[in-house]
């Protein structure tokens, strides 16, 4: 844990901004700029990355992977800037939460995946780029997206015990458990041999 240098209220002011900008649902954003379609009646109705390459048009699904990243980073840098390093972990937490249970859209948000992987590059850019590696390396073996997310969200409290900053260690912890959180339809798909690959079509989640 950092230090805690700031008021109670201070820390919930950038939680405050953190979750505005972690609400912004950009793969939606996106699908309507480009008339992809309703990303809710698309797939399985997520609005990340994922769900957004099910239009057929990877050049959105990039730009939303990109784009929902770049939110949880931003949170994270404006906080450490202005305020310092608990500001930041708190604002990059909001900013997931945000992503996640979106006000805008009735809390029903996506499974925080690219900004996760943000706001730890921004956070630790070692320990970001080691969670990037595994996601990288466990999607290329299984092909299904949700065992690279899984893989790069459980092995990041190990890269921060071996690359530091260890004062980050609770908040990826916490990270990991609202990333299996977020994925539970997904893992019980894996453990029923039923979670498909990329580019295999996916039947809407009830």
């Amino acid at each position: 844990m950092p230090v805690i240098e700031h008021s109670v209220a201070i820390l919930l002011a950038w939680a405050a901004l953190g979750y505005l900008l972690g609400s912004v649902p950009f793969g939606m954003v996106i699908t309507r700029a480009m008339n992809l379609g309703n990303l809710r009646e698309i797939g399985s109705g997520n609005i990340g990355a994922t769900n957004v390459l099910r239009t057929g048009n990877k050049g959105a699904a990039l730009a939303t992977l990109l784009l929902d990243g770049a939110k949880g980073a931003v949170a994270v840098l404006i906080a450490r800037l202005l305020a310092g390093e608990d500001a930041a972990q708190v604002a990059g937490l909001a900013a997931f939460i945000g992503h996640c249970w979106p006000v805008w859209l009735g809390f029903r948000g996506g499974k925080g995946v690219a900004t996760f992987l943000g706001l730890m590059l921004a956070l630790a850019w070692p320990v970001g780029l080691a969670c990037c590696a595994t996601w990288a390396a466990a999607f290329a073996i299984f092909r299904i997206s949700s065992v690279g997310a899984l893989a790069a969200a459980a092995s990041s409290p190990l890269w921060v015990l071996i690359l530091g900053p260890w004062r980050i260690f609770v908040l990826a912890l916490l990270l990991t458990a609202l990333v299996y959180l977020r994925h539970s339809a997904n893992i019980s798909r894996l453990r029923a041999g039923t979670e498909p690959k990329v580019g295999q079509k996916k039947a809407p989640e009830s």
